[in-house]
C-alpha cells in the first residue's frame, strides 16, 4: 500500500514518528528505523523537536514529545462534549434537574458542559466552573477509581471518607447532600475511557426540596444509564 501523500517533507515527518511509537531510539536508530539519510532524520528530529512533537530522553535519545499528548487530550475532550450533548439534554428532561458534566484538571474538577432546566428555581453550575476536589458528588466519582495513593491524598481535607468511596466503587454511582453547596444535593456517575479508565463524571443537581436527602434513590438509575450510553459512544467513536 502506498503511505505517500504527495507531501515529501510531511511523509518523512510520518516515518520519524511511526519509529518513535515503539520507543526511545537514537539517530543511528532512527536512520535505520526509517531508511532516511542521516541528516535528513537529524533535521526532521530536530525540527519536530522544535515544536514538542518530539523530545528527548535523559540519555539524549528521541522520543515522542508533549504535544501530542496535548493534542490527544483536547480531540478526547472534543469527542467527549460532542457525545455528552445530547445525552445531558435527555437526562435533564428525564429528571426534570439541571445536569453537568465534570472533568478532573488537577485539584480542581471543571464543569465542561451542561444542561439547564429551562423555567423554575435553577441551581445551575456555568460550563467553566472550577469547584473543588473535596465535596460534591462529582468529585466522590472522580476520586473512587483512583490509584491509592492518590486517592488518599485526595482524601484530605474532604468531606466524605474513604468508606464513602468505597461505597461509591461498590455501587457505581454517588450521591452528595448540602456537601459542596448549602441546599444542594446532587448525584454523579463515571463516565469511562479506553482501559475503563474514569474520564469524567455525569451529574444531575438540585434543591434538596426537590431531591430529597436520598437523591440517589431518585436519580441514580437515570444518571448510571446516561453515564454508560456516553462511555459506549466514547468507546464506538475511538
Amino acid at each position: 500500500m502506498d503511505n505517500s501523500s504527495g507531501v515529501g517533507v510531511l511523509d518523512k515527518a510520518v516515518l520519524v514518528l511511526n519509529a518513535l511509537e515503539a520507543g526511545p531510539a537514537s539517530l543511528a536508530q532512527l536512520v535505520q528505523a526509517t531508511g532516511l539519510a542521516r541528516p535528513t532524520a537529524h533535521r526532521l528530529a530536530v525540527a519536530l523537536e522544535h515544536h514538542r512533537i518530539v523530545s528527548r530522553d535523559t540519555q539524549g535519545r528521541f522520543v515522542l514529545g508533549p504535544r501530542l499528548s496535548e493534542l490527544s487530550t483536547a480531540a478526547g475532550e472534543d469527542r467527549l462534549l460532542a457525545v455528552a450533548a445530547p445525552v445531558l439534554m435527555q437526562l435533564r428532561d428525564l429528571t426534570g434537574e439541571s445536569a453537568q458534566l465534570y472533568r478532573r484538571q488537577g485539584d480542581e474538577r471543571v464543569c465542561v458542559a451542561a444542561a439547564e432546566r429551562a423555567s423554575g428555581l435553577r441551581d445551575t453550575v456555568p460550563v467553566g466552573s472550577a469547584l473543588p476536589m473535596t465535596a460534591g458528588s462529582a468529585a466522590q466519582i472522580l476520586l473512587a477509581w483512583e490509584e491509592p495513593d492518590r486517592l488518599h491524598r485526595g482524601l484530605r481535607g474532604a468531606k466524605f471518607t474513604a468508606a464513602t468511596l468505597a461505597s461509591v466503587r461498590r455501587r457505581g454511582w454517588a450521591h452528595s447532600v448540602g456537601e459542596r453547596e448549602q441546599g444542594v444535593a446532587s448525584v454523579s456517575a463515571a463516565i469511562r475511557g479506553s482501559g475503563g479508565k474514569v474520564i469524567a463524571a455525569v451529574s444531575v443537581s438540585g434543591p434538596i426540596e426537590r431531591l430529597t436527602r436520598a437523591p440517589g434513590r431518585l436519580h441514580a438509575v437515570p444518571v448510571m444509564a446516561a453515564a454508560e450510553r456516553i462511555t459506549e459512544s466514547m468507546r464506538r467513536s475511538s
